[in-house]
């Protein structure tokens, strides 16, 4: 059986077009409803941090998008921090990469 290739700059390249169609500013509620989905155990640490990330920004301004595979990211501009999920259960802090990429195409918005 022969391997296909992996083709990592073309999926990058659907995945930020996916995220600019998808970017738009999300409430702290929206986010709390969020997290209860994401996090439905209160035990999680995720989910702990999480909660109080929110309650400790919640006048900042988060911003939310989806990539052409399902992977949820909601960033927080005013702190530089994000978090990307999937419905499948995987999630992680937004490095460094990320962030520069939502920062630049919350810039380019009108």
């Amino acid at each position: 059986m022969a391997f296909e290739k992996f083709d990592l700059d073309a999926l990058n390249a659907e995945r930020r077009v996916a995220m600019a169609k998808s970017l738009r500013p999300i409430t702290v509620d929206e986010l709390k409803e969020i997290g209860e989905k994401l996090f439905p155990t209160a035990s999680d640490s995720w989910g702990v941090l999480f909660a109080e990330f929110l309650k400790d920004n919640k006048n900042a301004t988060f911003h939310h998008a989806l990539t052409s595979d399902d992977v949820q990211i909601v960033y927080c501009r005013d702190k530089d921090r994000g978090l990307w999920f999937t419905a499948r259960g995987s999630k992680g802090p937004l490095g460094e990469r990320g962030r520069t990429i939502m920062k630049q195409m919350i810039e380019k918005r009108p």
